[in-house]
């Protein structure tokens, strides 16, 4: 999405990132971004949460009309609830490592299975 952003900003097109890994979004150089400390794969909000939604999506719109400088990053004013989803999320130990192997394999034998049937 970055790169994209880079691309329609310079054929004159307002964008905005709403994203969750600040580094690496402000690596590539967008003009403006609303940083979201959610999970990855989060950055409007939790599923089902129509209100913060809204309220991350008009902070959004608002940053994309208001921020003055290139590269501007404003961090939104929200929480995900508590931030214990930080311990738990991507976390892989002695409690979980078997089922995320055999998801992993599961995962991994699709693509080969579909292969098989055409």
């Amino acid at each position: 999405m970055s790169l994209v952003s880079r691309h329609l900003e310079a054929q004159g097109i307002t964008t905005i990132v709403v994203g969750s890994a600040r580094d690496i979004v402000e690596e590539c150089g967008v003009a403006r971004m609303l940083f979201v400390d959610f999970p990855l794969g989060n950055p409007c909000g939790k599923p089902n949460d129509r209100d913060m939604q809204q309220s991350i999506v008009s902070l959004a719109l608002e940053v994309a009309a208001t921020a003055i400088a290139p590269r501007t990053t404003v961090q939104a004013p929200v929480r995900w609830g508590t931030d214990d989803w930080r311990d738990a999320y991507m976390r892989v130990d002695d409690s979980n490592i078997a089922a995320l192997r055999a998801a992993g394999e599961k995962r991994r034998a699709a693509p080969a299975a579909d292969a098989g049937k055409g």
